[in-house]
């Protein structure tokens, strides 16, 4: 580890979401810097490097790994290729802060997850608005019992993909609304209940020719009751909330996943005692990119877990997997 108490982070291909939200982020973390990247084009790996201030760029992947300067990795690959560029990471000792959804089906996230347990090499999935403070009190403010015994949650995550080449709409890639935006409702489900669902449906609207599906709904039924209903779309106008409803209130959250990390977020919180019925709850501007490096990099230094496991992220897959199915029946 760098010996100033800062993890040195390599990024594993010049993916926009990298170079437009997380790199950034990453470089603005307090214990972490981004040193080098890597994409099997030189001169793209160059010049993201120099859009980006970031001192060393390669053009493989492989050297990138191979670098004894890299503490860690962050890999934004297509959904496709996070297994096996992970596990290469994690046989070269680099712990791996990986893309959401962890792989392409469950039993690639089993296997990932149970590599990197075995090569004793940290592994966590980047799911980032889970870091927010805004979800951290959603998620607190059910625990205490604020809305009473939680009965419905409602998760939508839909936006409009205009290019046609985008890795979303390619199969091949293991794209498709659920497991791109889809992921985030069953997310938020699964971190609201603490469960597993035990039943689960869907349907979906496909692409022509086989393609992905690009627009999709489902329910998530959970042992203690709860059901959850989403919608997940890469071919509709950009919506990302949910709604947590129970026995004496209910939470509304309307930037829910994409986070503006310069403004304040608001909660909307219906509950009898409330003036008006409601009352809003401002929650300061924080970037869950920064936070999702930090919290992996305070791991990695203080030789701690992260504070999700990896094993969260391969049992959501579980569930993803299910939805896919169901939907195809």
């Amino acid at each position: 580890m760098s010996a100033n108490r800062q993890i040195r982070w390599g990024i594993l291909s010049t993916a926009n979401i990298g170079r437009k939200r997380v790199v950034p982020a990453m470089q603005a973390a307090r214990n972490g810097r981004v040193v080098a990247v890597a994409s099997r084009d030189v001169a793209r790996a160059k010049s993201f490097a120099d859009e980006l201030s970031i001192p060393t760029a390669y053009g493989s992947y492989e050297e990138l790994i191979a670098d004894p300067n890299i503490d860690a990795i962050y890999n934004p690959l297509p959904n496709h290729m996070h297994t096996e560029w992970s596990i290469k990471s994690a046989e070269a000792g680099k712990p791996v802060l990986c893309e959401k959804p962890l792989a392409s089906d469950a039993a690639e996230a089993q296997h990932m997850v149970d590599t990197f347990a075995r090569l004793g090499i940290p592994l966590a999935e980047a799911f980032m608005y889970r870091f927010h403070p805004q979800t951290q009190r959603v998620k607190k403010m059910v625990d205490e019992g604020a809305v009473g015994d939680v009965r419905l949650i409602s998760a939508s995550f839909e936006f409009n993909v205009r290019d046609e080449d985008d890795i979303r709409l390619k199969a091949e890639m293991a794209g498709g609304s659920m497991m791109d935006v889809g992921c985030y409702c069953v997310s938020i489900a699964r971190m609201i209940t603490g469960e597993e669902p035990h039943r689960v449906t869907a349907t979906a609207n496909y692409e022509p020719n086989g393609g992905v599906d690009n627009i999709a709904g489902g329910t998530l039924h959970f042992p203690s009751g709860v059901i959850a209903v989403f919608d997940s779309g890469v071919r509709s106008y950009f919506t990302h909330r949910y709604e947590v409803r129970g026995t004496s209130g209910r939470i509304v959250v309307d930037e829910a996943f994409v986070i503006n990390p310069t403004l304040p977020s608001k909660i909307r919180y219906w509950h009898d005692d409330a003036p008006g019925g409601y009352e809003e709850i401002e929650i300061p501007a924080a970037n869950s990119y920064t936070l999702m490096a930090e919290d992996f990099a305070d791991a990695l230094l203080n030789n701690r877990p992260p504070l999700f496991p990896a094993q969260d992220a391969a049992d959501a897959m579980v569930v993803l997997d299910n939805l896919r199915a169901a939907a195809r029946r």
